[in-house]
């Protein structure tokens, strides 16, 4: 009994031994097991952590491509503004008036010009006081038909464009006056210092044949030619008013008339400009039997303000 006792007991510490061995043998095992797994989670939270950022740099990616794409977007409306706004200067460059187009010329709506020249009345100056049917006594000399002039005026622009009919036709208002003198003769027996009915020896005064004239007109501008810098002009028909002196005979001194005129003038600096002309004054019926239609030839210097 005694032997199986101590044979059980020896099989009991042999077991506890055994297990003791096998749990020091297993116990590195287990420690290097729970060291591999702690590392694997490791790189699978370094992975995931990659995996984040490379999602987080696709997002910023399409981020900026889709910036891009506004860019261009944004890029390609302002190249066909910018062709737009090209064609618009072009047209607007094309349908300017002339005096935007001159070199250093500012725009001027206002033209103030001064002219001279020579005239020429279309018959001798009859029915006056010079030449007396009334009291035909004395000198009856008549003034010659050439004469001199002098004179001024206003262009005022009213469109450039010929209220968008014509193209490159300015159309201006001008008021125009000019002083014509036909020279001096002696006076007839009214113009005798003292009167020859008194008896008087003759004695007559010296007396000026001249002319006033006031005009009223459209003058067509034509801006086609050598860049804008000549710009020839008409006046198809104007209104005048003529004021003689000597009076006639019926002492009437005003009579109203016709002006036709044309001419051409040059842009030479800035605002300033240089032109000859041509202008014919047709009065019809004359004044009490006196007729003073005529022409007018000369150049002229203008200013714009």
């Amino acid at each position: 009994m005694k032997y199986f006792l101590q044979k059980k007991k020896f099989a009991n510490n042999f077991s506890a031994s055994s297990l003791l061995l096998a749990l020091t043998l297993a116990s590195p095992q287990v420690l290097a097991q729970d060291a591999a797994n702690q590392r694997i989670r490791q790189l699978e939270n370094a992975l995931q952590q990659i995996q984040q950022e490379l999602a987080n740099i696709k997002a910023e990616a399409a981020k900026t491509q889709e910036i891009q794409n506004e860019l261009n977007r944004v890029k390609a409306e302002s190249a066909q503004t910018t062709q737009k706004v090209e064609r618009i200067q072009q047209v607007t460059e094309r349908s300017q008036p002339a005096e935007m187009d001159f070199e250093g010329v500012s725009e001027k709506r206002t033209m103030l010009f001064f002219r001279g020249g020579y005239a020429r009345s279309d018959s001798l100056r009859n029915g006056t006081t010079l030449e007396s049917r009334v009291v035909p006594l004395g000198a009856q000399e008549q003034a010659g038909r050439d004469a001199w002039y002098v004179g001024a005026g206003f262009d005022y622009q009213l469109t450039r464009e010929g209220w968008g009919f014509i193209p490159k036709t300015e159309i201006d208002a001008e008021l125009m006056f000019e002083y014509k003198q036909f020279g001096h003769v002696p006076g007839n027996a009214l113009a005798n210092e003292p009167s020859i009915l008194a008896g008087a020896p003759l004695n007559p005064r010296s007396v000026t044949v001249n002319q006033f004239t006031l005009t009223a007109a459209p003058k067509i501008k034509f801006n086609h030619f050598v860049q804008y810098k000549i710009r020839p002009w008409i006046i198809p028909a104007g209104l005048g008013i003529h004021v003689i002196s000597p009076p006639s005979e019926s002492v009437t001194y005003i009579s109203p008339g016709i002006m036709f005129g044309g001419g051409v003038e040059y842009n030479i600096w800035r605002d300033f400009f240089v032109g000859v002309d041509a202008r014919y004054h047709y009065v019809p019926g004359g004044l009490d039997g006196s007729s003073f239609s005529g022409l007018t030839t000369g150049g002229y210097v203008g200013i714009g303000f």
